[in-house]
């Protein structure tokens, strides 16, 4: 693993960030001589799409759903 001190990452930041990206390999940035972070790739993000995604949250319908509740007078049933 490419190690860099912060100053000089500081200077060529996109160019290494770059090189992660290409590469896989990550980098580890040193402050006083001391691990301050490493930086790893990205990985690839799924191209699974959006469609059906919430599908198990969904609750099954209980009886029918299109007929209105016996004890349930609705203003639309009503004679005018």
């Amino acid at each position: 693993m490419e190690q860099i001190n912060v100053s000089e990452f500081k200077a060529v930041c996109l160019r290494l960030l770059e090189e992660v990206r290409q590469t896989g390999e990550p980098i580890e940035v040193l402050k006083n001589g001391e691990p301050l972070v490493v930086v790893h790739p990205a990985r690839p993000r799924s191209r699974k799409g959006a469609f059906g995604v919430m599908k198990s949250t969904l609750l099954k319908p209980a009886g029918d759903i299109v007929q209105p509740l016996e004890d349930v007078e609705w203003e639309a049933m009503r004679d005018s």
